[in-house]
């Protein structure tokens, strides 16, 4: 997922009785408890900060970070849900100790990535969704932890090699059908305030991406979605552009894509909402050998760059070493050009984080959520997208 996907583009048949009934009765539990899960907005904003295990330990501003989600736990060749390492077991448990000085922060467990395998054979059959439900269930409970979140990349696309079949459609509901059943009896039997029960999220992509997923299902089993609203432009795409654009930059071409699009295809899904959550990238991406034009923007490549995390563009590229920062009006997004090395990096900053929280605020967004929270050393994006949420000033 996100700053992990450096070649990342934005990307059944039932047979019989028994495999009818258990479609009816997964469309039933859609239609129902899923419903319940998702169905009131919250009353303040998340802000929700991905946190790795293989990144340097940072502080985890608990007094403006609401959630956490741990990335990454992964698919066993049993179809289990996993952690990968002992580091990882001990990182998130420093998180979730987190929680007792700060007892409203959540912590979520993702699974998946960029290049995660193991999705789509256990989502295929009843006995494979059961062992994988049950083990994240599990591993949950076994860390204290408040919620999972899948990041599956993607359904039924085999773009990042893995295995993918077009039964990953509905599968992917069935499977988050089976996880819903599972986390609210174990919010039950935990007595968990029915409010503060386990939390079903997901990531998610735009246009192909809704081809291979039943959005009008599957958000119901939700509490809410993760919209990857970044890597439009990075090393698979032909040209460069502004790879976390809120808006059409205007020489942008017909195949272009933005968050706001991203949004507006998910509310014509039937999505609510406040069941999206924004997402912003904390890092940039960087393209060599760009044909001059337009200072860099949309523009034919040699060779792609490279990522960089926003506490190293700042130290080391903006308005330095020939590098000059320029700000798109309509995309409402910077970037920086260097014309001697022809080199052009695409990224957020806090012009552009606080604009985008302000217009999750404004269109009555979930918030915002943002990969991933060691690349901005300082804060100044995360104070950026705080401000902005709040109702503050941005710059």
């Amino acid at each position: 997922m996100r700053g992990v996907r450096a070649d990342a583009p934005a990307g059944r048949l039932l047979r019989g009785f028994g495999a009818a009934l258990v479609c009816l009765l997964s469309m039933s539990i859609v239609a129902t408890a899923g419903d319940a899960a998702g169905s009131a907005s919250a009353a303040a904003p998340k802000l929700i900060a991905y946190v790795t295990g293989w990144s340097p330990p940072v502080s985890i501003d608990t007094s403006r970070i609401t959630h956490v989600n741990f990335a990454f736990a992964r698919i066993d060749g049993q179809g289990r849900v996993v952690l990968p390492d002992e580091a990882s077991a001990t990182r998130l448990a420093e998180i979730v100790a987190l929680k007792r000085t700060a007892p409203a922060l959540r912590v979520l467990i993702s699974v998946g990535g960029w290049g995660a395998e193991g999705f789509s054979d256990a989502a295929l059959t009843d006995e494979s969704r059961a062992r994988f439900a049950d083990s994240a269930v599990e591993l949950l409970h076994s860390q204290a932890a408040d919620g999972i979140d899948l990041d599956w990349e993607y359904p039924g696309q085999s773009t990042a090699g893995i295995r993918a079949r077009p039964e990953d459609k509905r599968n992917f509901t069935l499977l988050l059908a089976a996880l819903r059943e599972r986390l609210d009896a174990r919010s039950r039997s935990d007595r968990r305030p029915a409010r503060d029960g386990y939390l079903l999220t997901i990531a998610s992509a735009d246009r192909e991406y809704f081809d291979h997923v039943e959005m009008d299902l599957l958000h119901r089993q939700l509490d809410w979605i993760n919209v990857m609203a970044y890597d439009f432009y990075n090393s698979l795409t032909p040209t460069t552009g502004h790879h976390a654009g809120l808006y059409r930059a205007v020489a942008a071409p017909e195949s272009s894509r933005w968050a706001d699009a991203s949004v507006q295809q998910h509310l014509a899904a039937g999505v609510p909402a406040h069941k999206l959550v924004l997402g912003v990238a904390f890092y940039g991406r960087r393209f060599e050998g760009v044909k001059p034009g337009e200072l860099g923007r949309n523009q034919p490549y040699d060779r792609y760059g490279g990522d960089h995390a926003f506490a190293e563009l700042l130290a080391n590229y903006v308005d330095r070493a020939g590098y000059t920062r320029y700000w798109d009006e309509t995309a409402q997004s910077p970037w920086l050009w260097n014309a001697d090395t022809r080199s052009f990096v695409s990224y957020d900053d806090p012009r552009s984080i606080g604009v985008k929280a302000s217009y999750a605020r404004e269109r009555g967004l979930g918030g915002v959520m943002f990969w991933e929270l060691s690349q901005d050393a300082d804060g100044t994006l995360l104070d950026a997208a705080h401000r902005a949420l709040t109702g503050g000033i941005h710059d």
